[in-house]
């Protein structure tokens, strides 16, 4: 099975909601949240989401996706319809691997393991050299 593929039957929407927000359930008890492009208080509300699913025993670890600082790289390169960088729309406060590891280091998450992952350069096809 290729790393990227999630089996249709493994992935399942539960209603878990905290302040109006649903998460992803990957099997059993493993919620599956992608921050892209948000405002870095996203991960305060996943986490403190994820962290009180697993005081209340309904989740085992939480598992977020954010995109790492080597993408900026590839955003520099993408030109938009005007002619500018797309870089410009993926700001310091918006959701990516420092925003997230600086509030994992604080331990916002509480006691629930959480799985960080950060997409980097490798991950995107293409040529984006100079």
């Amino acid at each position: 099975m290729a790393a990227n593929y999630i089996p249709q039957d493994l992935l399942t929407k539960f209603e878990f909601h905290s302040y109006g927000h649903a998460l992803e359930i990957l099997g059993q008890s493993f919620p599956f949240d992608l921050e892209w492009n948000s405002k870095d208080q996203t991960f305060d509300r996943d986490l403190l989401a994820m962290r009180t699913y697993f005081d209340c025993g309904l989740i085992d670890v939480g598992i977020i996706v954010t995109r790492s600082e080597e993408l900026n790289d590839v955003f520099r390169q993408i030109i938009d319809d005007s002619g500018k960088s797309i870089l410009r729309k993926y700001g310091a406060s918006t959701t990516w691997m420092n925003k997230l590891l600086y509030r994992l280091d604080s331990r916002r998450n509480g006691g629930c393991p959480i799985m960080a992952i950060g997409i980097k350069r490798a991950c995107v096809k293409g040529d984006f050299n100079d």
